[in-house]
């Protein structure tokens, strides 16, 4: 099962469940591959958001989300969170993820795409306060840096 991709542990434990495993032979692996250090979950955490935030360009909440439906404990979630995101200038990825959303456009047309565009960056996990700041910008005629 690990051979194909990082599993949390709660990932293996339903896997192995589904298979149907008896709960007390399901502890005794999981506990085998946590002291050999072939199930880490803080080592799926980081990989999932990197994963996430450069080929997915998600912002920091909706991974946090993930994380946590995942099985990772919120303290596990938020420090690898914590490695990823400091490493990277979210205002920036989301003015990435805007400037892919209008495809080249320089100008929202109305109030009503302006509040789809907001509504599309607050599920991609984008901070409130950063996507009105990036909208604002563009709707005052500041253009979006491009790459």
């Amino acid at each position: 099962m690990l051979a194909g991709r990082e599993l949390s542990v709660e990932g293996v434990r339903a896997r192995l469940k589904d298979r149907g495993y008896p709960p007390d032979e399901i502890a005794n692996a999981i506990e085998r591959l946590l002291e050999s250090g072939a199930l880490d979950d803080g080592r799926v955490a980081r990989a999932f958001a990197r994963t996430a935030v450069t080929v997915k360009h998600r912002g920091r909440l909706r991974v946090m989300r993930e994380l946590l439906q995942m099985g990772i404990r919120s303290d596990v979630a938020s420090e690898a969170l914590g490695e990823v995101y400091g490493e990277i200038d979210e205002q920036a990825l989301i003015e990435d993820a805007l400037r892919r959303k209008l495809r080249g456009r320089t100008r929202l047309d109305d109030q009503r795409e302006a509040a789809r565009i907001y509504q599309f960056l607050m599920r991609q996990g984008f901070s409130p306060a950063g996507v009105t700041a990036a909208l604002r910008r563009f709707r005052g005629g500041q253009p979006i840096d491009q790459d």
